[in-house]
């Protein structure tokens, strides 16, 4: 019984790995953030703008990623 528990485990943490590496290989934008967000033009929060390269405000990030995923 722990072979496939151990296998279990092995496969989590190739997956998690693969999704680390492959969060790693997209590009990350960088530079000045835009003060307010390019689609609404609502303020971006400073911690967002913090991270820098940011272009929208949080909502408007996750509706832009929405259909790549």
């Amino acid at each position: 019984m722990a072979c496939l528990f151990e296998r279990a485990q092995a496969l989590e943490q190739r997956q998690r790995e693969q999704a680390i590496s492959a969060q790693l290989a997209t590009v990350q934008p960088s530079g000045p953030s835009r003060t307010h967000c390019k689609d609404c033009e609502e303020p971006i929060p400073e911690e967002r703008r913090a991270l820098g390269g940011k272009t929208r405000c949080t909502p408007c990030q996750s509706l832009f990623e929405r259909p790549q995923r």
